[in-house]
Order: structure tokens, then C-alpha cells, then sequence
């Protein structure tokens, strides 16, 4: 079993950034895959980073390539997500979710066991 807790989530206006962090305690944070999903309302959770299980690997949808920063501290037990050069298509329900495939290749928000509340991003335009 893993909990996760979202925070850093708030307003902004477009072409600013914000942190998101995620704290994870329970087995063993290593053994995992982090990744960081959003949903926007009315539309389906879509996946955004992805980081391997050391955090040599990362991954990103092609929208936040440049802008978002994905990295994870194995020793906190967190995984943060970097949001520079915020759009308001940004704007959404942001989740960190744990894959028990460490490589953080998978995409698709089937794989991935554990998640946590979400935080709302909301970007002004």
C-alpha cells in the first residue's frame, strides 16, 4: 500500500509557474514509478511526467515538453512537477500516481495503482 498527498496546486496567471510536490509514504518508494496526471473538467485524465524508479528517466506528453519539469527524491519520498511558462489550458486537476513498473515507460493511467486527491491548478489568462 501507498499514500500519496498532493500539494502546491493555486492561481496563477499565464506565463507563471508553480510547484507541485507529492509526498508518498508506506512500501517502498523505489519500488515504483512516479508520474503526475491532470483532468480538466469534462475531460479524461490524461497523463503528463513520468520518472523511472531512480529518477534517471524521464517522460513527457509532447503539450508540457520544455515547460515541465518532472524529479523525484528518493531519500523525502516525494516526486515534485516543475510548471513553468504556464498556459490556461494548464488549467486542470493535477494527480500523482505510483506504477509498479519502475521503468516509467507506461502511460496509460490503467497501469498506475495508486493515487493521490489531487491539487487544482488554475492558470488566468
Amino acid at each position: 500500500q501507498v499514500q500519496l498527498v498532493e500539494s502546491g496546486g493555486g492561481l496563477v496567471q499565464a506565463g507563471g509557474s508553480l510547484r507541485l510536490s507529492c509526498a508518498a509514504s508506506g512500501r517502498a518508494f523505489t519500488s515504483y514509478a512516479m508520474g503526475w496526471f491532470r483532468q480538466a473538467p469534462g475531460k479524461e485524465r490524461e497523463f503528463v511526467a513520468a520518472t523511472n524508479w531512480n529518477g534517471a528517466n524521464t517522460y513527457y506528453t509532447d503539450s508540457v515538453k520544455g515547460r515541465f519539469t518532472i524529479s523525484r527524491d528518493n531519500a523525502k519520498n516525494t516526486v515534485s512537477l516543475q510548471m513553468n511558462g504556464l498556459k490556461p489550458e494548464d488549467t486542470a486537476v493535477y494527480y500523482c500516481a505510483a506504477d509498479r513498473d519502475p521503468s516509467g515507460v507506461r502511460r496509460d493511467r490503467n497501469y498506475f495503482e495508486y493515487w493521490g486527491q489531487g491539487t487544482q491548478v488554475t492558470v488566468s489568462s
